[in-house]
């Protein structure tokens, strides 16, 4: 049997024995039928959930903004964006448009990545800039529920109508991506995204895939959408090939739960644990960095036996992803050391990236875990992961690892588009 995983732009594979026990756990993927993606987003847009068409609530509006996701989202901007500047235009013909990028505390979008995503001719002619969370351009609006200073950025909050676009996807402690996160932590500012991505609610049990009813994060991310006054979204369901499904155009909230209802039909998965996992984030955009790839890396450890052992398989073209998280690792005495150190911090005391490094040290301390990247061998094994070139020698090292055990021949599962499954009886409450 020969094993296939996406991998950076491509793919790699390996092969296995026909008698070994290999299964392949990929999400019901939604089938759009004969219809064009643009002809899926329109229809949305003509017939929006809970709102009055995107052209009625432009008339009369002069400052128009429109959150997107960053270059490490999927998000098919390139048709969404478009569509909706034309049915802004519809209503308010001279609306000064811009399009802002909601990069969290991630790295600005160089130009480069803005004309790939949102495409070369759309990139000219509309104005495309990058939020940043330490900048000026800053307002506060009050406290979020948590107790954390909510400032986001100025211009969305003065805007005359606040929209946004985005790709629903299961998310490893927010439920599901899309919606309300455009604004947290999509452009608020750094503190913002610190208070509330704090310890304490990185291990609450209600912070999982598919769980918004009393997710903290849900409720902190709800309510800076709502004080940020983003009266309408586009968010799409995709493919395995990253197509357009099923679009949800309207109302924030409304809109955003129904395609939260849509994903979680056909993200929910019984898999049975195995001694071996191999996980992918699902190819490019999704695994450039090490940072993105643990989400495949946590999805696999809900599928992983006890003293099993968990093969991640992301290219990681750019390297670790988040310089803190990096040295978070780097500089640890040991993964006990780190975890103390981060759960002794509080909600005010959060640095940047603590939530990625509190869920992969949780994960690798209790694991082992092999690395197939194209990530530096020893930047792999500073965050204390066994590296691998090719998917073959990882296969032979896990098995050499339980072959110590006493395992032989173990079972495989394979999740070639980890991010996109809800793994055993995840709760989805919505």
């Amino acid at each position: 049997m020969k094993i296939t995983v996406p991998y950076g732009s491509g793919q790699v594979s390996c092969e296995v024995p026909d008698a070994r026990p290999v299964n392949v756990v990929r999400v019901l993927s939604p089938e759009p039928g004969d219809e064009t993606e643009e002809g899926i987003v329109r229809r949305s847009l003509a017939d929006p959930i809970s709102s009055p068409r995107l052209s009625e609530l432009a008339r009369g509006k002069k400052r128009v903004v429109i959150l997107t996701s960053d270059h490490t989202r999927p998000v098919p901007s390139g048709v969404i964006l478009p569509l909706m500047c034309e049915e802004i235009r519809m209503g308010s013909p001279d609306a000064d448009i811009t399009i802002l990028i909601g990069v969290g505390s991630h790295r600005a979008a160089t130009r480069g990545e803005i004309a790939l995503k949102f495409g070369k001719e759309f990139a000219a002619r509309e104005k495309i800039v990058n939020h940043d969370p330490l900048g000026r351009d800053l307002i506060s609006l009050g406290n979020l529920p948590s107790g954390g200073d909510l400032v986001v950025s100025r211009m969305a909050a003065e805007a005359d109508l606040l929209t946004a676009d985005g790709f629903i996807e299961p998310h490893q402690f927010a439920g599901f991506s899309g919606g309300r996160k455009i604004v947290l932590p999509g452009i608020a500012s750094l503190e913002t995204v610190l208070a509330s991505h704090n310890a304490e609610f990185t291990v609450h049990p209600r912070a999982r895939p598919g769980s918004l009813a009393g997710n903290p994060f849900h409720i902190d991310m709800l309510y800076a959408a709502r004080a940020a006054n983003l009266a309408f979204i586009v968010n799409v369901a995709l493919t395995h090939s990253k197509r357009i499904a099923a679009s949800f155009a309207g109302d924030m909230e409304k809109a955003h739960l129904a395609g939260c209802g849509f994903v979680l039909a056909h993200a929910g998965a019984d898999v049975p644990r195995t001694p071996i996992v191999i996980t992918s984030n699902g190819g490019y955009p999704l695994d450039q960095n090490i940072y993105q790839a643990t989400k495949s890396i946590m999805t696999a450890d809900s599928a992983c036996s006890d003293g099993g052992v968990i093969i991640a398989v992301n290219e990681c073209r750019d390297g670790c992803g988040a310089r803190t998280f990096y040295d978070s690792f780097r500089g640890a005495r040991s993964l006990d050391a780190l975890l103390d150190e981060i759960a002794g911090r509080g909600r005010t005391g959060t640095i940047p990236d603590q939530w990625v490094t509190q869920l992969t040290a949780s994960i690798v301390r209790n694991r082992r875990v092999i690395f197939v990247t194209d990530a530096p061998k020893e930047m792999v094994e500073n965050f204390r992961m066994t590296y691998a070139p090719t998917l073959e020698g990882a296969l032979a090292e896990a098995d050499g690892m339980l072959a110590e055990r006493g395992i032989f021949g173990a079972p495989i599962t394979v999740l070639p588009d980890a991010v996109s499954l809800i793994v055993n009886g995840t709760p989805p409450q919505t």
